[in-house]
């Protein structure tokens, strides 16, 4: 039985490691990652084995050669282009189409018993069995359900927080049956978990899942570079260090000379031929590579150290990574997380502070401070974007220089010559981030459109109209004026999507950017009358008949934003009488806490009762959600607001006697359900994330969306989320159906869903969310965010992680609020549960 192993990766995220070397090659204590795979291959029988491989493939052949060394028989299946997991196996068809075949990647470290995996899949008679490990972060990696008989029941590529339904993932290894890659189109790109798998699934083939009990670490990572290591020398991976044991956890290879006086703290590894002068100290978890010098007072703690480095006298190395033939002199600092690339100098008093990543070939000046000079990471967030884009403190977190770095990498994504819209709410941090965008995105053969301060709705508008190819919005945090977010947009003016966000990371993180040569510089234009046209169409679009007849009057609050730039040249043509409060812009209070929007909500509510309006709005600060106020001056609440607007555009729809459907998330009420059914219009409900649902709203047949939190789509206008628009439609329906506002939230059933979040440690939320679909047993399960369990009597709970805070958040909807609370704490005790 024949062995594939797939080495034709890049490792673009393991850079600058990997800048000039493949990532099978990287060493884990002293050895290429690949040839511990080879090892474990050789143990379990498998010495007849093929290689494929693209990225810089004569390394990886002059390395291993045909395998004599290891006592195997290696081959070799060369990829002129990268064709896919299953496309680069089925360029080596025809060494495997005569007996079945075991696939593992040549770049992740396990000790799996893949004797017993073989027997496995010939007890089930499986077409393909694939190596399942469960995992404390399962995002990076495929999801794969299994029932208890091992046969698979559901893939899922790479979720986000919400798709997650299980830590059961996908490793990589399959023992496969030759006849699967007749289901493998040859010479091009094809993937097994995202193409082949799931077609196999449909068709009812059998695809097993073995779930081992062993290591199994995708070194795709720096981190995970540097955990793999301290694995391997605590004994937690089932693997032999070449040297011998000199004291409990000190590991010394052939040759190597450790002077006495040298202090020696393990678990750590010294290579062959290395010399550790006296008065060192090595500490947990560091490793030497082949023929390292460490000079006397020189400090080493969880340090990689790659073959034929020099390491000064008093140089201090922490949690850090040198390549190969690199010179660190004395004095020289490197700090955790730092990655030193191949043939470097670090001149003497250097410091390279936490994760930097300095380039192979490169001189670090004596003395010199190089923090985000070289190349800048993630300031520590788990991700770049959150909830709300890239958001943090202004001129801590959100500087000028990394807008530049920022709108550099969205700009690389692009195509020169191009044109991207840029806008800004009122307040100067947002101005001034906005002019270091500018620059970049001009400076990288970008156009850009500049609205100045108008509404986040004008500028998704703007973006969608135009021939623009995207946009960047920078806003004031809602509720922190010290904090900021930066809004990227695609072509429709929506969020990015969650691939377009990964892309933009990559480039990022790589600092990769692209330069406009002199003549390629781009043109920085103020498009002239954008409020006109945003506000001629809207009126054009939307249904405003009967409301000069109706006469009605509104107050509305402006909360200082710049929704104020849009309304007067809008509010004469519609036709009703407004009470305007907070219309001017206010730059030095940008936002408001949750304390001033329920102050001036109270005092709109006064307005409208003593005025005796229709009803209230208020605008956020960028104009893109509303809160309503009936003619009651009571408050509706977000979820009510949600109700009363879905039932007057649903009965207007229903009256015509026209089907439509409506798209909701899966956390609004199913009292929803019951508006949309009366009228005669379909629920779509889709995942929390924001440009899930403006996809399902550009959809022909839906009339109506909302996400529960102020924001409304009115897809007759516009693809997004817009305040203003939602604000005009409202005005028209309310004109026309002669009722109300207290009067049509009387009319909808009322409604008892509660929600809770439950702390939970990042590395549980996988284990908490399969333990969740473990716990409901038969019932009925929905995964389209998160897990949604039904119970028989029509009683539900969602379970939902968070994305960005180690939380998880949970709904529960009820007949009652007893019954609703009641489901609440029994889920809540099985979340906390998993997550301890």
């Amino acid at each position: 039985m024949k062995a594939v192993v797939m080495a034709g990766g890049e490792g673009t995220r393991l850079r600058p490691m990997t800048a000039n070397q493949p990532k099978p090659l990287l060493p884990l204590v002293n050895r290429p990652i690949m040839e511990h795979v080879l090892r474990l291959l050789k143990a379990h029988g498998f010495s007849e084995t093929v290689v494929t491989v693209q990225f810089l493939a004569a390394l990886i052949r002059n390395y291993f050669g045909d395998g004599e060394e290891l006592g195997m028989s290696l081959s070799y299946a060369t990829e002129e282009i990268p064709l896919g997991t299953a496309g680069s196996v089925k360029n080596a068809e025809e060494a495997l189409r005569d007996d079945r075949f075991l696939v593992i990647s040549g770049d992740a470290l396990t000790d799996i018993d893949l004797t017993d995996m073989v027997r496995f899949h010939e007890r089930n008679g499986a077409l393909v069995t694939i190596g399942l490990k469960r995992v404390p972060n399962p995002l990076e990696f495929g999801i794969i359900i299994v029932d208890d008989e091992g046969r698979v029941q559901r893939f899922l590529e790479k979720p986000t927080w919400g798709q997650v339904f299980s830590d059961t993932v996908n490793t990589g290894i399959y023992v496969m049956e030759p006849e699967v890659l007749e289901h493998v189109a040859a010479g091009e790109p094809v993937d097994w978990s995202g193409d082949v798998f799931p077609a196999l699934l449909a068709e009812g083939a059998p695809l097993f899942g073995y779930v081992a009990d062993c290591y199994w670490e995708d070194v795709g990572t720096h981190e995970s570079y540097l955990k793999a290591q301290a694995d391997m020398l605590s004994g937690q991976v089932g693997i032999d260090l070449d040297g011998f044991e000199m004291s409990p956890g000190v590991w010394v290879a052939e040759g190597a000379e450790v002077d006495a006086e040298a202090v020696l703290k393990g678990p750590l590894y010294i290579g062959d031929y290395a010399k550790v002068e006296a008065g060192v100290e090595l500490r947990e978890y560091t490793v030497l590579g082949s023929n390292v010098v460490v000079k006397e007072g020189a400090f080493l703690h969880r340090a990689i150290v790659h073959d034929n480095v020099f390491v000064a006298p008093s140089t201090n190395l922490r949690g850090c990574v040198v390549g190969k033939n690199t010179d660190v002199m004395a004095g020289a600092r490197v700090e955790e997380g730092a990655v030193i690339g191949d043939e470097c100098v670090i001149e003497a008093e250097a410091y390279v502070s936490s994760g930097v990543k300095v380039y192979p070939f490169k001189t670090i000046e004596a003395g010199a401070v190089v923090n985000t000079s070289v190349i800048w990471e993630s300031r520590g967030q788990r991700n770049l974007f959150g909830p709300r884009g890239v958001s943090g403190l202004v001129n801590v977190e959100i500087t000028p220089e990394l807008a530049v770095r920022l709108a550099s990498a969205y700009a690389t994504t692009l195509k020169k010559g191009t044109t991207v819209v840029t806008g800004r709410d009122v307040s100067r941090a947002a101005r001034t981030l906005k002019r270091a965008v500018n620059s970049a995105l001009t400076a990288s053969a970008i156009n850009v459109d500049d609205l100045e301060a108008t509404p986040l709705t004008v500028a998704r508008f703007e973006t969608g109209r135009e021939d623009a190819v995207g946009g960047i919005y920078i806003r004031t945090t809602l509720g922190d004026p010290q904090g900021v977010d930066i809004i990227f947009l695609d072509p429709d003016g929506a969020d990015l999507s969650q691939n377009a966000q990964r892309k933009l990371e990559r480039v990022f993180g790589r600092q990769e950017y692209r330069r406009a040569f002199p003549g390629e510089i781009a043109e920085l234009t103020y498009p002239p009358r954008v409020v006109e046209t945003y506000t001629r169409d809207l009126l054009r679009r939307v249904d405003i008949r009967g409301v000069r007849e109706a006469g009605l009057k509104i107050v509305l609050d402006c909360a200082g934003g710049v929704a104020s730039l849009v309304l007067p040249n809008l509010l004469g043509k519609v036709g009703v009488e407004v009470l305007t409060r907070n219309a001017g812009l206010d730059e030095a209070n940008p936002t408001e806490t949750l304390a001033e929007r329920m102050r001036d909500l109270e005092r709109l509510g006064e307005l409208v009762s003593s005025s005796r309006a229709a009803f209230g709005v208020r605008f956020d600060p960028v104009g893109e959600r509303i809160s309503l106020v009936d003619e009651n001056g009571e408050l509706v609440g977000d979820d009510r607001a949600l109700l009363v607007m879905l039932d007057l555009v649903a009965a207007e729809r229903g009256a015509r006697a026209e089907q439509g459907r409506v798209a909701l998330p899966v956390t609004t009420t199913r009292v929803a359900e019951q508006v949309c059914r009366f009228h005669g219009v379909q629920v779509e409900w889709t995942s929390t994330s924001q440009d899930v649902l403006t996809k399902a709203a550009a959809q022909r047949s839906v009339i109506f969306a909302g996400d529960g939190r102020g924001g409304f789509l009115m897809p007759e206008f516009s693809g997004t989320v817009d305040g203003i628009a939602a604000f005009v439609r409202l005005v028209g329906l309310v004109a026309r159906t002669r009722l109300t506002l207290s009067q049509i939230d009387r009319r909808i059933p009322d409604a008892h869903l509660l929600r809770r979040s439950v702390p939970t440690p990042w590395a549980a939320k996988g284990s908490v969310m399969r333990h969740v679909v473990e716990a409901a047993g038969d019932r009925t399960i929905d995964t389209t965010d998160g897990v949604r369990v039904v119970e028989d009597d029509g009683r539900w709970v969602l379970v939902l992680p968070d994305p960005a805070e180690a939380v998880t958040h949970l709904w529960a909807e009820g007949p009652d609020t007893d019954a609703a609370q009641a489901l609440l704490e029994e889920w809540a005790v099985v979340v906390e549960r998993a997550g301890t």
